[in-house]
């Protein structure tokens, strides 16, 4: 049995809506700021996370901000050849989910494992025996969306309450959200 527990983590609104025109349909800095305290803290500060995610949510993150900062970035594609020679060195390109998590195996340094989209790659990551928890932003507003978080299995996954992660209703601007926790049983 695998270790390697892996951790999603997305932010949808009312329509289960995550993205559009390859962007957030949002901006919000707080809700940002979350993404990248949790899949950058560690308990061990010798370790360090991995990051999960397709080559299209690859290719959406912003020039300035690729490769995710103080984190393992693993992008998955059918392509690993091109795609190899197109990202900077250390983004490691696989296949596949399952060979994620063996490259995760193979190194000492990663604390946790965070899959940050798209869709397809979060519906295989949900499905998978080493799937641990969903980290939702559920923001309490629809917007025009082209790709969608999905549906959660509630029979599966069970609302849980973790210490680090704020449960009073937050807000910006005016688009209010919770963060919710998920755990796969």
């Amino acid at each position: 049995m695998s270790k390697v527990k892996l951790h999603l983590i997305a932010a949808a609104c009312d329509n289960m809506g995550i993205g559009v025109n390859g962007a957030l349909p949002w901006r919000l800095k707080k809700e940002m700021a979350y993404f990248t305290t949790m899949t950058t803290k560690v308990l061990d500060p010798t370790k360090v996370n991995a990051v999960i995610m397709g080559r299209r949510t690859w290719d959406c993150i912003p020039d300035k901000y690729r490769p995710l900062s103080d984190r393992v970035n693993i992008v998955l594609t059918h392509n690993v050849e091109s795609v190899k020679e197109n990202v900077p060195e250390g983004v490691v390109v696989v296949p596949g989910l399952d060979e994620a998590v063996k490259y995760i195996e193979s190194r000492e340094d990663i604390e946790s494992s965070w899959v940050i989209g798209g869709s397809s790659i979060y519906r295989a990551a949900m499905t998978h025996p080493n799937c641990g928890k969903i980290y939702l932003t559920e923001i309490q507003k629809s917007f025009d969306c082209d790709t969608f978080f999905p549906n959660i299995d509630k029979q599966q996954f069970h609302l849980v309450d973790e210490e680090e992660v704020p449960g009073e209703r937050q807000e910006e601007g005016n688009i209010s959200y919770y963060f919710r926790v998920y755990k796969k049983l």
